[in-house]
C-alpha cells in the first residue's frame, strides 16, 4: 500500500486536467494531438527511484494508466499517461508523459459502435487494437524472479573495464594506487535488491553506489555516507559490511539484472567528481545460495603491486558437517596471469592457518583460456570437524597463487561470515493452539565482524519465580538437541556467543535453529524458529518493538507480534509485521499509528492507517510523509496498534521507539499543534555546543522552540525548553501579605490572592467582561496576584515576589531585601541553595573531653557558647568532615597533621559541604619591607609569608629599567635639539 499526501502531486492532476480540457477544445486538438504533456517538475523527482509518482500512486518505469482526477473529475479516459525513462547526462530518470488520445481513435469499421463504460473511443464489439486500451507491460512470473535471487559482484581495477571508456572517462578516476578491490552480494526479494559489500581494510567507506548498464548509463545512486551523528548504521559498525537496499526495482531493469547486464560502481571523493570508482557486473553464481562463509582476496604482502595491480578476488564458501565432513569453494578472480600465460595455466588453492604453521586444503587447477577480468575456480575438499571449526572462527586462510610465479603472483584472505547483510529473527509463542500460556516475546541475532553472534531476546510475562531457561536448539532433528545453554532469564536478555562451531552455523543458515523457554512447570514454555531477513533501515540501526497482545481482548493468550519501522532518506516511513498465535478468524487485520493523549487522558485517540493486511506477514510504506507526522516519530510518541477488522477490536499493540529521520525531513517545518510527551525533536548543535535555531522541545501536545515557557494549568506545573531538554516543577506560591479572611482562591487559578478592595472608579470596570491583570511576556495575571518568577534552567527564583498592582496594573519585581550580615561576607554562606540571604557561621564552644554526651563532638576552635548538634545533623546542614573531625558550615579552623601537627601557617573553612584550605600569602610590598627589616634585623620575618627569595632581585630589576627609560628619553631630547 502506498499513501501520499503531497501538494505537488495534486498540482500534477490539476495540470493534466486542465491540458486535457485545453486539447479538447475546438481548433486546439491538431495542435496538441500527439504532444505529450509533462506534468511532472524535473527538480522535484532529483535523487528519486527511477518511478513515477502520479496523484497517489506510484508508477513503474514503463507502465501506462489512465489520468484519474477524483472527484469531481474522476478517470479521463481519453487522457493515456506512461511512466517513460528520459536521459539526461548519463541518467535514467522517470518522467511522466500524459496526452490525449481521443483524435487517435481509429475508424470503426461496422455502421452502429458503441461507446463502452471506460472507454475513450467508440468501437465495434469484440474489438480489443484501441488506444484507450492499456496495454500494460507483462508481469514477471515469480518463478522467473526466484530463479535469479542472488547475485554477486566483484570489484576490482580489471572488472572496472566500463569505466574506461572514452564517453564516460571523464566522470571517473579509475587510478587505483592501493589497489582498493571489493565484493558484493545481492538478494532480490519482493520487487527490492539487496545489497552487501566487503571492501579492502585499507579504504574509508566508499561516498556512493551507482548500478550502472552496459551502455554505462547510471539506472540508481544511493549515498553511503553515514551520518555523524544518530544511531545510523549499527549493524555496519559491527559487522564491517556496507548495506542497503534498491527498493522497487523496475521491471525493465529486472530484466537487465537477470541477464547480466547490469554493473555495481563503488565511488571515492567528491559528489561531481570521483577521485576513485571500482566496479564489476553483477552475475548469477550457482554458489551462492548454499554460501556459509566468503572471503575477499586481496594481493598478498610481499607481491609487487605494478604487476598485481587490478588482482583481486572472492570466495564462496559452503560446508557439511556430518560423518563425512566437506567442504566447497567457489572463486573469482583476476590478476594473476603474467602476460605470457595464454592457455592452460596452473594454479596452486591453499586453505591454511593464519599463522602458515598448517595446510588444511591445498589443490592445483588448471584455467584453460584465462580473462582478463573474471575467472571462475571451484574446488571441493573432504574436511575434519576440527578444521570445520576452525573455519567458523574465522582462523583459516584462502592462498590462491601462480604455479610458475608463486611468489610474485599470489592472492589471499581470510574467510569469515558471508557478505550478506542480514539478521535472523523470530517470534516467541505457544505452538500449541490449546495452550493458555500468556507468555511472548521475539529475539533476534546476527554475526558480527569477529563471527561471533551477538543475540537479543525480549519476552512479556515471564514468570521468573519458576526458573525460565533459554536454550538454542536444532530444529532439523527429532530429538531436538540442545547447541547453547543462553541460562536464566529476564525480561531483556542480550550477550554473544563467542566460539561459533558448525553446529550453531549450519542450522542458522538453513533456517533450522530454533530458541526455547522452558522453566521448572513446563519443559516447552515458547518457542521459535529463526528465519533471515536482509538488513536495511530500521534494522541497521533499531531494534524491532514487541506487539503484546491488549488486556482485556478476547484474542488468544499467545498471540504476539514484532515490528520493524525507519524513515528512509527520501522521507518515506518504511514498515514491516510479522504475527504469529493470531487466528485467521480475527483476518483482515487493520494497522494504525495511533497517537495517544497523555495530557488530557478524555481526548480522542488519533489514528492513521497504515494498511490491511491478511495472513502473518506485512511489507510496505508511506510515501512522502508530512514532517510534522515523522517529528512524532522521533519523539517517541507514536503506538502501533493492529485491530481485527472483522471483529472490530483490537488485537497487539506497541510503543514504537525512537526512530532517526533525516533533518531534511523535518527541518524547520515545525508547528505549535502536535504531539505530545516531554520529549524533543534531536537537532545538531553548533561549535559552541550551544542549541541552534532548529532546536525544538515537545510537550503537551505541541512544539515549543528554544527559550520558550510554558505552564500546564490543569496540573499547576511551569515548564521551559532549554537545550532541547523540556524542564517542568510545580509552581511556587508565594507568601500572601494579608489576613487569612482576606485570601481568596479563583476557580483555575493555580495559587491563592489578596481580596481586592472595590473603589468607586472600579465599579465601570467590574462591567467588562475582560478580565482585569497584567501581561508578562505571553502570560496573564489577574490584578492584585502575586508570583515568583520562573526563570529557565534554573526554575522559579524564589527570591523575587512580583506583583500585579490592583489599581495602576503595573508590575513590581522586588527582590528580598537581607539583613546586614555581622561577619565577613566572606565566612557567610547560604543554608541552602535556593536560600535567598546568607547567614553567618555559627561558632559552637567545645566541651571538656569526657563531658558530651555520647555522639556529640565538640568544637575545636570555638569560642562563643552554643548549642551542641551530633555529626549527623551537622553534615545534613552543610558541614565538612576532615580528619575525623566534624565542622559546621561556614566554621574556619587549622588543619591537624598526625606528624606535623596543627598547621598555623594554613587555613581551612568548610562550606557547604566542601572543605577549602589556603597557606597565608603576604603582600609584593609586605614581603619588600620585611626582606630589608630583616637584613638590617628591625623585624623578625613572618614564617607564614610566603616571600620570593629574589625580592631585592626583582626592586634591583625594576631600578635598572627605570634607568634604562630615563636614559632613553634623554637622548630622545638631544636628538631633537
Amino acid at each position: 500500500m502506498v499513501k501520499t499526501t503531497t501538494a505537488s502531486a495534486l498540482s500534477a492532476m490539476l495540470i493534466v486536467g486542465l491540458c486535457a480540457a485545453v486539447s479538447l477544445l475546438p481548433g486546439g486538438t491538431d495542435a496538441k494531438r500527439h504532444g505529450p504533456l509533462l506534468v511532472e517538475d524535473e527538480g522535484a523527482r532529483r535523487n528519486r527511484p527511477a518511478e513515477c509518482l502520479f496523484g497517489k500512486t506510484l508508477r513503474e518505469l514503463g507502465s501506462t494508466w489512465f489520468a484519474d482526477l477524483g472527484p469531481p473529475f474522476g478517470v479521463m479516459y481519453c487522457i493515456k499517461c506512461e511512466c517513460v525513462a528520459v536521459h539526461k547526462k548519463r541518467r535514467i530518470v522517470a518522467r511522466v508523459q500524459c496526452r490525449n488520445i481521443k483524435n487517435e481513435c481509429p475508424k470503426p469499421t461496422c455502421d452502429e459502435p458503441i461507446l463502452l463504460p471506460g472507454r475513450c473511443c467508440k468501437s465495434c464489439p469484440g474489438d480489443a487494437h484501441s488506444p484507450d486500451i492499456v496495454q500494460d507491460l507483462p508481469q514477471a512470473q515469480p518463478d522467473e524472479e526466484e530463479r535469479s535471487k542472488h547475485f554477486a559482484a566483484l570489484l576490482t581495477g580489471r572488472t572496472s573495464s566500463i569505466l574506461k571508456r572514452d564517453d564516460i572517462r571523464s566522470t571517473y578516476s579509475t587510478i587505483n594506487p592501493q589497489n582498493i578491490v571489493a565484493t558484493g552480494r545481492f538478494v532480490f526479494h519482493k520487487k527490492n535488491l539487496y545489497y552487501s559489500f566487503y571492501i579492502s581494510d585499507k579504504a574509508p567507506r566508499p561516498r556512493a553506489i551507482q548500478f550502472v548498464d552496459n551502455q554505462g548509463n547510471i539506472l540508481e545512486e544511493h549515498p553511503l555516507v553515514i551520518p555523524p551523528e544518530g544511531p545510523f548504521s549499527v549493524y555496519q559498525n559491527a559487522t564491517g559490511k556496507i548495506c542497503g537496499v534498491w527498493r522497487r526495482v523496475p521491471r525493465d531493469y529486472r530484466r537487465l539484472l537477470r541477464d547480466d547486464m547490469m554493473n555495481a560502481v563503488l565511488l571515492w571523493g567528491g559528489k561531481y567528481q570521483a577521485e576513485l570508482a571500482i566496479a564489476g557486473p553483477i552475475g548469477k553464481y550457482p554458489a551462492l545460495p548454499q554460501e556459509l562463509f566468503s572471503s575477499l582476496l586481496e594481493p598478498a604482502p610481499g607481491t609487487n603491486p605494478e604487476q598485481m595491480n587490478g588482482a583481486g578476488g572472492t570466495a564462496i564458501v559452503s560446508t557439511k558437517s556430518g560423518v563425512t565432513s566437506s567442504i566447497y569453494l567457489t572463486i573469482v578472480l583476476n590478476g594473476i596471469f603474467s602476460p605470457d600465460d595464454i592457455a592452460d595455466v596452473p594454479l596452486n588453492i591453499r586453505l591454511e592457518m593464519q599463522n602458515k604453521d598448517q595446510v588444511i586444503l591445498e589443490e592445483t587447477q588448471r584455467v584453460k583460456k584465462p580473462a582478463h577480468d573474471i575467472n571462475i575456480i571451484e574446488v571441493s575438499s573432504p574436511l575434519s570437524v576440527n578444521d570445520l571449526r576452525l573455519l567458523t572462527r574465522g582462523k583459516l586462510t584462502v592462498v590462491v597463487e601462480s604455479k610458475r610465479k608463486p611468489e610474485a603472483l599470489r592472492i589471499q584472505g581470510t574467510v569469515q561470515t558471508r557478505v550478506a547483510c542480514e539478521v535472523f529473527q523470530t517470534l516467541l509463542t505457544s505452538h500449541n493452539p490449546e495452550s493458555r500460556t500468556d507468555t511472548t516475546g521475539l529475539s533476534w541475532m546476527y554475526l558480527n565482524k569477529e563471527g561471533s553472534l551477538v543475540y537479543n531476546i525480549q519476552t512479556h510475562n515471564l514468570h521468573m519465580n519458576y526458573n525460565p531457561v533459554i536454550t538454542l536448539i536444532d530444529d532439523s532433528a527429532k530429538r531436538k538437541a540442545e547447541i547453547e545453554n543462553l541460562g536464566f532469564s529476564s525480561e531483556h536478555v542480550s550477550g554473544v556467543v563467542d566460539r561459533m562451531g558448525p553446529r550453531v552455523l549450519e542450522p542458522l543458515y538453513s533456517g533450522d535453529l530454533a530458541i526455547n523457554v522452558a522453566n521448572d512447570l513446563n519443559l516447552n514454555l515458547v518457542h521459535g524458529k529463526y528465519v533471515s531477513r536482509p538488513v536495511a533501515d530500521a534494522r541497521d540501526s533499531t531494534a524491532p518493538v514487541l506487539l503484546k497482545r491488549i488486556a482485556n481482548s478476547a484474542a488468544p493468550p499467545h498471540s504476539v507480534g514484532m515490528a520493524w519501522v525507519a524513515v528512509d532518506n527520501e522521507c518515506n516511513l518504511h514498515y514491516e509485521v510479522t504475527l504469529a498465535g493470531v487466528p485467521s478468524s480475527y483476518h483482515p487485520v487493520q494497522l494504525f499509528l495511533e497517537e495517544l493523549p497523555i495530557e488530557a487522558p478524555n481526548a480522542p485517540i488519533s489514528r492513521t492507517p497504515l494498511e490491511d493486511f491478511s495472513g502473518n506477514y506485512l511489507e510496505g510504506f508511506v510515501l512522502a510523509m508530512p514532517s510534522i507526522e515523522l517529528a512524532k516519530l522521533e519523539t517517541s510518541v507514536i503506538y502501533l496498534e493492529l485491530r481485527s477488522k472483522s471483529k472490530d477490536e483490537p488485537i497487539l499493540k506497541a510503543k514504537l521507539k525512537s526512530i532517526k529521520v533525516p533533518n531534511h525531513c523535518t527541518g524547520n517545518q515545525y508547528h505549535d499543534n502536535d504531539v505530545q510527551n516531554n520529549s524533543v525533536i534531536s537537532t545538531p548543535h553548533n561549535d559552541n555546543n550551544l542549541p541552534t535555531g532548529e532546536t525544538k522541545c515537545y510537550h503537551s501536545s505541541r512544539f515549543y522552540d528554544e527559550g520558550d515557557m510554558w505552564n500546564v494549568a490543569e496540573q499547576c506545573t511551569m515548564c521551559s525548553c532549554f537545550h532541547r531538554r523540556v524542564k517542568c516543577e510545580p509552581i511556587k506560591c508565594p507568601p500572601l501579605k494579608c489576613r487569612k479572611e482576606d485570601i481568596v482562591q479563583k476557580k483555575g487559578d493555580c495559587c491563592p490572592t489578596c481580596a481586592v478592595s472595590r473603589y468607586p472608579e472600579d465599579t465601570a470596570v467590574a462591567l467588562v467582561s475582560k478580565p482585569r491583570g497584567c501581561h508578562l511576556g505571553d502570560h496573564f495575571h489577574s490584578a492584585g496576584a502575586t508570583w515568583h518568577p520562573y526563570l529557565p534552567p534554573n526554575g522559579y527564583d524564589t527570591c523575587i515576589v512580583c506583583t500585579c498592582d490592583a489599581h495602576s496594573l503595573e508590575i513590581n519585581c522586588p527582590r528580598t531585601q537581607c539583613p546586614p550580615l555581622n561577619c565577613s561576607d566572606k565566612v557567610a554562606y547560604r543554608p541552602d541553595k535556593k536560600a535567598c540571604c546568607k547567614v553567618c557561621p555559627q561558632v559552637i564552644k567545645s566541651k571538656p573531653s569526657g563531658t558530651g554526651a555520647p555522639g556529640e563532638m565538640g568544637d575545636q576552635a570555638g569560642s562563643s557558647v552554643g548549642t551542641l548538634r551530633n555529626p549527623q545533623t551537622i553534615l545534613a546542614n552543610g558541614g565538612c568532615s576532615y580528619n575525623a573531625n566534624v565542622y559546621e558550615n561556614g566554621q574556619e579552623f587549622h588543619p591537624v597533621l598526625a606528624t606535623h601537627g596543627e598547621q598555623k601557617c594554613v587555613k581551612c573553612s568548610c562550606k557547604d559541604g566542601h572543605i577549602k584550605c589556603e597557606r597565608k600569602r603576604c603582600a609584593r610590598s609586605v614581603c619588600a619591607r620585611q626582606h630589608l627589616g630583616v637584613r638590617k634585623n628591625a623585624i623578625p620575618a613572618d614564617e607564614c609569608c610566603q616571600c620570593p627569595k629574589t625580592a631585592g632581585r626583582h626592586q634591583q630589576h625594576r631600578r635598572r629599567q627605570q634607568q634604562q627609560q630615563n636614559q632613553k628619553q634623554t637622548t630622545a631630547i638631544s636628538v631633537k635639539s
